[in-house]
């Protein structure tokens, strides 16, 4: 879903600022944009961390690692995300429309390892959900994000 889409059908305001500046808040959605974004938060939550213990059935069969860079002052929209790990960065982003340049800008890179299908459905399904994130809250032009097999892990069940 895009931005334009998102507004069009009722989920994100006309009025809401400009992606690459401030962070989406309530009063930027409607009703039933706060529950698209709580059940996008709930989708990733689950495709990162379910199990038995959540009603989450997976079939995980092998680790990869998620990597997520953004600003510092917007890690707050995913901290529902457990067992993450957050390094500082700085960024530099040079924006063509001049938005939201960024010179060594205070960024944070979340690590999450998590199990994947056979299929890596999951990584694609994480992508969806991170997008819904970004669009009704995050509010980055561009949340990196990126996904990598690993190989070998200490993380043995």
């Amino acid at each position: 879903m895009t931005r334009e889409s998102l507004q069009a059908a009722g989920l994100l305001r006309a009025d809401a600022p400009v992606k690459g500046t401030a962070l989406l808040t309530g009063a930027h959605r409607g009703t039933e944009g706060d529950r698209v974004l709580q059940t996008a938060k709930d989708m990733l939550f689950a495709l990162l961390f379910g199990d038995e213990a959540t009603g989450t059935d997976l079939e995980r069969r092998q680790h990869e690692l998620l990597t997520l860079a953004l600003p510092r002052w917007k890690a707050g929209a995913l901290d529902f995300m457990r067992a993450s790990t957050e390094l500082a960065a700085a960024g530099t982003w040079q924006d063509p429309d001049s938005v939201s340049n960024d010179e060594r800008a205070d960024n944070v890179m979340l690590e999450v390892q998590f199990g994947e299908t056979a299929d890596e459905l999951i990584g694609h399904a994480i992508v969806v959900a991170l997008s819904l994130i970004n669009n009704l809250e995050v509010n980055e032009q561009v949340l990196y994000a990126r996904m990598i097999n690993v190989e070998q892990t200490t993380l043995i069940q």
